[in-house]
């Protein structure tokens, strides 16, 4: 591993967000990741939905903080002060997961997540329907990011196999003497 990359772990706290869980195997897969240096992207397309989630734990810990919010909701009616704090819940949570984002992101979740009036608090029905959209949201982010990590873990297992079978990744042309201007040496000090 280089220092170009990072580690992300997908495990118990993506299970509790993602309904269809994760890996077969049922423990916690280490994938890893390059960064966005557009060698491994194939240059200045759009920019992979990993890269756009700038403060990962923060979305997974408020994500699964607002998923238990909802459940909570959905199995006791609210009085007036429980709906006026959950409004409030709700708008800071909205704003601390801006904090994690990229712009494109936080734009996106600006478009959706409608905020609730200052001066009505909200039914119970409202409070549902705003954390059950936020919900979906944060869990078509996860699936998407849990996603272009698959591919990105498949393209990578594809150039460890062809690195075992002695071809070179495609992109990358071999002869030369080793030391040479983009042929590497033996590695050998001696």
């Amino acid at each position: 591993m280089d220092r170009n990359s990072r580690i992300w772990t997908m495990g118990s706290m993506v299970d509790d967000i993602f309904s269809q869980g994760s890996p077969s195997d049922g423990g916690e897969g280490i994938v890893v990741v390059p960064s966005s240096d557009s060698e491994q992207t194939g240059g200045d397309e759009q920019q992979g939905v990993a890269d756009m989630v700038e403060q990962p734990a923060k979305v997974m810990r408020i994500g699964t903080m607002i998923k238990q919010l909802l459940e909570e909701v959905r199995a006791a009616p609210l009085d007036e002060a429980s709906r006026v704090r959950l409004k409030e819940i709700h708008r800071s949570s909205i704003r601390e997961l801006e904090d994690g984002l990229a712009p494109e992101l936080r734009e996106e979740l600006e478009r959706l997540a409608l905020p609730f009036t200052d001066d009505v608090t909200p039914s119970d029905a409202e409070l549902r329907i705003a954390q059950a959209q936020l919900v979906g949201w944060l869990e078509g982010l996860f699936h998407g990011i849990q996603t272009a990590l698959f591919a990105q873990q498949m393209a990578a297992r594809a150039q460890l196999e062809q690195m075992r079978q002695g071809q070179l990744p495609t992109g990358q042309l071999g002869g030369g003497q080793p030391g040479q201007h983009g042929v590497p040496g033996t590695g050998q000090y001696l």
